[in-house]
């Protein structure tokens, strides 16, 4: 799967870590939905952080269909909220 991080770029990840990126996504609604801004910003970093520790970085100058787009790291709770609606940034 190809992830794009606004800001940064694409990752190719294997399909087989979506279950430790899906715990992440759950953590960091709830914190949207609670308006936990510490919590928020902890998470979305440690997400973007295992993406770049499970996958590998494509060239910049590749341009590949993402499968998940997720905020850059200096997204706020308010901008990502308004991104998603109702939904998680991962699906499944």
């Amino acid at each position: 799967m190809i992830v794009r991080i606004m800001g940064e770029g694409q990752v190719r990840l294997d399909d087989s870590h979506l279950a430790e990126l899906n715990q992440l996504d759950d953590e960091l609604l709830a914190e949207l939905e609670s308006g936990d801004g510490e919590g928020f910003r902890r998470t979305l970093t440690a997400l973007l952080d295992a993406v770049h520790r499970l996958g590998k970085p494509l060239p910049d100058d590749s341009l590949e269909p993402s499968e998940l787009i997720l905020p850059a790291r200096d997204a706020t709770l308010e901008e990502v909220r308004a991104l998603l609606g109702d939904e998680g940034l991962i699906p499944g």
